[in-house]
């Protein structure tokens, strides 16, 4: 197993080849190689699996012409190179390697259908000057290709690679999403279904593809018959008997043995489901058999298993069945993820993966390889079979389907014979649709929908054999198998998978129907075939699970990573969610509620987390490769915690937050003068009162002597000053901000808050956590009657009627917003208690730490709830009255944002010093010229001070 990568087009780069090669050393440590030649480079990491002492690649006929990189490996390579042999061609090294390069050296092309293996091939025809890619029949080893941008050295130039990654680190490919990816992925749960990935500019070689590069450009096209073979196979109905069991045990025995072919340890990935423990018990077979093939298994065959104890799908139990099966000593590794672990493994989960997942059911692989990598290097498992021999629902209904319009009387005895399987499946759409609740289409933003709304997706295949086809080639092996090489190659271990050998692939479509369904049972033949070597318990087991994990528990016991996530910034930024909707379903799920299911939900997760790895711009030191071989996420050096802020900030004297001003003209003329106070993070363990008292304190010299002595607008006086407070430190000292996660909604809060207009300075109360807070704190009557009054106050044109009746309480109450600071994006929050006595009980602190001057100019300190549409005094001790003092906040000064500052000292009534000592004052306390430190603001607007 190895990884591959080049280009095509370009002057020779070797720097490029080896950022290339370097993104994807995890797939193969033990070797690297480049070869450049013309307008070919290619780039070869090793991961040594047979002659370890030769076969290093790129790898070059005698004559120089055919130069090979290639990755996987071709399991009748020994059979091939017998039949070169007698064509006079001579061999150097055992690899499987040179057999390819010599196979395509005499066969060109045609050369490919006569592997069987997994293979990812780039061959350099120097003579023809043409670069060759090709894909394995199965598509088992990926291969993905890019053409360069005109900018970047294209038109005519390609780039290809094993992983998607190399191209990324290429310099020569600028990341982007593929928006159509994105919503058929969200809106349909397909992906890895054709050529598209999710990055915009690069795709995917096809199972049994192949493309040629050259002067005259691209040209792809299908080398491989296999997918029209199948899909041409017409065996009978029925017919099975013991010849066509006898046959499939035989090859099935005949693909384990080519598969163990290795000269370093081999093991097994053990689920304790049947296609695994089938091949579990065909090795030990083979060991106690003492067959050469399985030499590299060693005395006892080692198992690979996650399990999950104390849930619902844990599969322990079968694991141990099948184990006990096994005649011959069996070592049996066991991990116990949990959901703690996986969520600390999920970036580089994500990162691993490259593109989003159906599922965190790929993650029990992930461990499962990692745990592997400590003790083998090549692990045996079992994908395939489900495609191939019905182990889906959808096929069996498919079967069903076709088997009624043909042979109706067959049809009904399959249908009471598949009862069991058919009621889960109908209980389960039943039970969906009487719970209502959103679709997911109500998850996505409208724009993001309107612009696909014509992308829709239907299963093919009418008949079985059609539907096994399409979920070989299209709909569901394509993705499993990418799962199985990701994983598999973060760790540096070769997966391989008996199932889909072509010839046994072949041998099964040829064989009758009722081989794959019959009397109820899929996976009739391989059933049949494992009856005497496994146990009932597995050969006769209904309830498959796989590898898999228990996504739904995980998801409850982790909702607080998940709430940080859907809160985020980047998340509300996002083009394709109604954030709001999302939350609201988010917190409908964890209640038990709605239609949706935790699948749903890791779909939005997993973009998110996809789109912060690979597509937002990050700091140079996030974009490392990860750790080499066996070394697992969890020994990757842990960040190191920040030091702790200090508790009082350094003064920002004279300085603004973005977008706002310093000087504000009130509607009579006269000026105020605001001071934002930066602080650090407030919390419920802090003290308001050190806090405020403390910060006030470091920035008195904004106030001077009763004049402003530096800075913007030095020489001007002011005749009072006030402390402003946000009600949201007050709120968050008082214990009245709660996490979203903590809150426990109703049916009553979900349903009320779906019918709140949302305004763009907040949800207020459009979300159920701040309907139920206000719900708790005033009572779901006084609730009902003002969400009565304010539906007829629309009715009559009036707006607002809903708080006058509700009262401040519920006014004061915000909900999380994305643009807020940690914890205020996650939390729901009750206004301050009793703010006019708290604001009397700061203003007595601040006025023990002032001189007496600036005292007797202090008229007191205001608790006040302002955003950007506005201010509300919601306590003050100063005897300003409450109309001024709000029209001071007008445009909310301290932001609305991640500006952190809750605290502003607020300098009424600004004059110039010279307009002071001359005595020009009016009646109204302003000076008859008005102030000069800036140029004249207009009334109502705002000027910005220096920062």
């Amino acid at each position: 197993m190895c990884g591959i990568a080049g280009y095509f087009g370009l002057e020779a780069d070797l720097g490029l080849l080896e950022r290339m090669g370097a993104a994807q050393r995890h797939r193969g440590p033990d070797d690297q190689g480049t070869h450049v030649d013309g307008p070919v480079g290619l780039a070869h990491q090793r991961l040594s699996i047979i002659d370890r002492e030769g076969g290093r690649q790129p790898m070059a006929t005698v004559d120089g012409r055919f130069v090979l990189a290639y990755n996987g490996e071709v399991y009748n390579y020994r059979a091939l190179r017998e039949e070169l042999e007698a064509d006079s061609r001579t061999f150097l090294t055992q690899s499987d390697t040179e057999v390819v390069l010599q196979a395509y050296a005499a066969w060109g092309p045609q050369a490919f259908e006569r592997f069987n293996g997994m293979f990812a091939i780039a061959v350099w025809d120097r003579d023809e000057q043409t670069l060759t890619l090709a894909r394995d029949q199965f598509g088992i080893k990926p291969v993905h290709l890019s053409r360069i941008s005109e900018e970047h050295g294209g038109p005519d130039a390609w780039l290809f690679s094993s992983e998607i990654k190399p191209i990324l680190a290429s310099g020569r490919h600028e990341p982007a999403p593929d928006e159509r990816a994105i919503y058929r992925y969200l809106r349909h749960r397909v992906h890895d279904d054709g050529v598209q990935t999710f990055f915009a500019g690069i795709e995917r070689l096809l199972p049994g593809e192949m493309a040629t590069m050259s002067s005259r450009g691209l040209e792809r096209r299908l080398y491989s018959t296999l997918q029209q073979d199948l899909s041409a196979a017409r065996p009978p109905a029925t017919g099975a008997g013991p010849e066509t069991v006898a046959a499939f045990r035989d090859g099935l025995a005949e693909s384990i043995s080519l598969r163990l072919r290795s000269d370093v340890p081999v093991g097994t990935s053990l689920s304790g489901g049947l296609d695994s423990s089938a091949i579990a018990v065909g090795i030990d077979r083979l060991l106690t058999e003492d067959d050469a093939s399985a030499k590299a298994v060693g005395h006892r065959q080692q198992t690979f298993s996650a399990v999950f104890t104390g849930y619902r799908n844990d599969e322990e139990r079968w694991v141990d069945d099948a184990v006990a099966a096994c005649s011959g000593p069996v070592e049996s590794h066991r991990i116990r993820p949990t959901s703690t672990e996986m969520f600390a493994d999920l970036i580089d989960f994500v990162r691993t993966q490259e593109e989003p997942v159906v599922s965190t059911g790929p993650y029990a692989q992930y461990r499962t390889m990692q745990e592997a990598s400590r003790h083998v290097t090549v692990m045996l498992d079992g994908q395939g079979a489900d495609e191939m021999l019905a182990g889906y629902v959808p096929q069996t209904v498919s079967h069903l389907r076709d088997l009624m319009a043909h042979d109706r009387r067959a049809g009904i005895r399959e249908v009471v014979a598949s009862r069991d399987v058919l009621s889960t499946v109908v209980r389960a759409r039943l039970r969906t649709r009487l719970r209502g609740g959103r679709s997911f289409g109500e998850l996505l933003s409208p724009d993001f929908k309107a612009a696909h709304v014509d992308d829709t997706y239907a299963v093919g295949g009418a008949t079985l054999r059609q539907r096994l086809v399409h979920d070989l080639f299209v709909a569901s092996l394509p993705a499993l198998l990418r799962y199985e090489d990701r994983n598999s190659m973060r760790f540096s271990v070769e997966g391989r998978v008996p199932f889909l050998d072509p010839q046994l692939v072949r041998a099964v479509f040829a064989m009758p129907d009722d081989a794959i369904i019959r009397d109820g049972w899929n996976k009739a033949v391989l059933r049949d075939a494992e009856q005497d070597i496994l146990p009932a318990s597995i050969t006769r087991r209904r309830n498959k699970i796989g590898f898999t994990t228990p996504q739904n528990e995980w998801f409850r016991e982790q909702r607080e990573f998940i709430y940080q996530v859907l809160l985020s910034e980047s998340f509300a930024s996002r083009p394709y969610f109604n954030r709001v909707e999302v939350l609201n379903a988010f917190e409908q799920w964890l209640s038990g509620a709605g239609s949706l299911d935790s699948m749903a939900f890791w779909r939005i997760l997993n973009v998110e987390l996809w789109l912060r790895e690979f597509i937002d711009p990050k700091p140079v030191s996030e974009t490392a490769e990860p750790a080499d071989s066996a070394e697992s996420a969890e020994s990757l050096e842990p960040p190191q915690p920040l030091e702790p802020p200090a508790r009082v900030a350094a003064p920002t004297v004279g300085a603004t937050n973005q977008g706002k001003a310093l000087d504000l003209v009130l509607p009579d003329g006269s000026v105020v003068r605001r001071h934002p106070v930066r602080t650090p993070l407030v919390t419920e363990s802090d003290d308001l009162t050190s806090v405020v008292v403390d910060h006030v304190r470091a920035h008195l010299g904004v106030l001077g002597k009763g004049q402003v002595d530096s800075g913007p607008g030095a020489g001007v006086g002011f005749r009072r000053w006030y402390v402003f407070v946000s009600e949201k430190v007050v709120a968050t000292t008082q214990r009245r901000s709660f996490y979203v996660w903590d809150i426990p909604v109703t049916r009553a809060a979900r349903l009320l808050s779906r019918h709140v207009t949302r305004t763009p300075a907040g949800i207020g109360l459009g979300s159920p956590f701040t309907m139920q807070l206000a719900i708790d704190e005033v009572g779901l009557p006084r609730v009902l009657v003002a969400a009565a009054a304010g539906a007829v106050g629309r009715l009559f044109g009036r707006r607002g009627l809903f708080y006058t009746v509700a009262g401040g309480e519920v006014r004061a109450i915000d909900g999380p917003t994305e643009y807020s600071v940690p914890p205020a994006n996650m939390s729901a929050k009750l206004g301050p208690k009793d703010p006019a006595a708290v604001a009397a009980t700061l203003s007595a602190a601040i006025r023990q730490v002032l001189p007496e001057d600036l005292a007797a100019t202090f008229c007191g300190t205001v608790v006040v709830d302002a955003n950007d549409l506005g201010c509300n005094v919601l306590g003050t001790d100063a005897p300003t009255s409450v109309p001024r003092l709000e029209r001071m906040f007008a445009d909310n000064p301290l932001g609305q944002g991640t500006q952190q500052t809750p605290i502003a000292l607020v300098l009424d009534d600004l004059r110039s010093v010279s307009d002071r000592r001359a005595g020009e004052v009016r009646r109204d306390g302003m000076p008859a010229k008005p102030p000069s430190p800036t140029r004249r603001p207009r009334v109502g607007h705002a000027t910005k001070g220096s920062a």
